[in-house]
């Protein structure tokens, strides 16, 4: 291929978004299944309900921001980064492929706030130019990944923004499979590929990595091991071997089981660039 790097990162990125068994997943292809998966989801949520991490990495996105900017955010979900990208923008324009999203996040908002929603794919839709676009872990379905940041770049005035968590693992996925040799779900797509296909784009964007934990809990141990065997892929496998390879990582705390897992997140941002493609 022309250009730098020998590699197809686009290619690889569409690769990592097969199964395990080398198969598109349908709710990746199929949106009806895409849609009852947020309809789902959004039932389950309390009041601005967000995750706790979440507020790590808006205030370093925060930093390249600037003040007063009309905003377009891309799959805003359950509103992790909405209600504070909303504090500080003058604008803020939603655009997500569910209805059952949009509908979720509009009840926080009146009718005459500065904040419009759009129903559509980002790939698809038809937007004018705003000081900022922004994207978290929004990705995951888009196929066409070079017209996905070409789109952001093209769209964006000052500053363009993708975070996206990343690994480790949790750790006792690694045990299971260099101490048991059970197969693991390790994750297919990450954000190194998105850096690699803006630089073969001709945008040489900055990143930051972000430390994050999470704590998962559970009332009973049968309950933490069938959540936490999720990612083996082996046919067959021993609870035992589940339950020694968590063992280091768990604490017994206020009658429940403790797992703390900590992760990162990647900020990668760029200053738009006039390219030629």
């Amino acid at each position: 291929m022309k250009g730098p790097l020998v590699i197809d990162f686009e290619k690889k990125w569409q690769e990592g978004m097969l199964d395990w068994s080398g198969n598109m997943p349908e709710r990746m292809v199929d949106d009806s299944l895409e849609e009852a998966f947020w309809s789902q989801s959004m039932k389950k949520k309390k009041y601005k309900q967000t995750d706790a991490y979440a507020k790590t990495i808006y205030e370093s996105m925060r930093r390249h921001i600037p003040k007063g900017a009309s905003i377009i955010e891309i799959g805003p979900g359950w509103g992790n980064y909405t209600f504070p990208l909303y504090a500080d923008a003058d604008s803020l324009t939603l655009v997500d492929g569910s209805q059952s999203v949009l509908a979720y996040l509009k009840q926080y908002f009146k009718e005459q706030d500065p904040i419009q929603f759009v129903l559509g794919k980002w790939e698809e839709v038809d937007l004018k130019p705003h000081d900022v676009i922004v994207g978290v872990n929004c990705f995951y379905r888009m196929y066409e990944m070079n017209q996905t940041l070409l789109k952001m770049n093209a769209l964006a005035k000052k500053r363009a923004i993708i975070g996206m968590t990343t690994g480790p693992i949790q750790p006792h996925y690694e045990v299971l499979d260099k101490k048991y040799g059970y197969d693991i779900k390790y994750p297919r797509r990450d954000y190194i590929e998105i850096i690699n296909m803006l630089y073969q784009l001709g945008i040489y964007g900055d990143c930051e990595m972000i430390k994050l934990e999470r704590t998962y809990r559970y009332e009973t141990m049968e309950e933490l091991l069938h959540v936490q065997s999720k990612k083996i892929l082996s046919d067959t496998y021993d609870l035992a071997h589940v339950e020694e390879s968590l063992q280091p990582f768990i604490a017994y705390h206020d009658g429940q089981y403790e797992y703390r897992h900590t992760f990162y997140a990647a900020i990668i941002s760029w200053e738009p660039v006039e390219l030629h493609v």
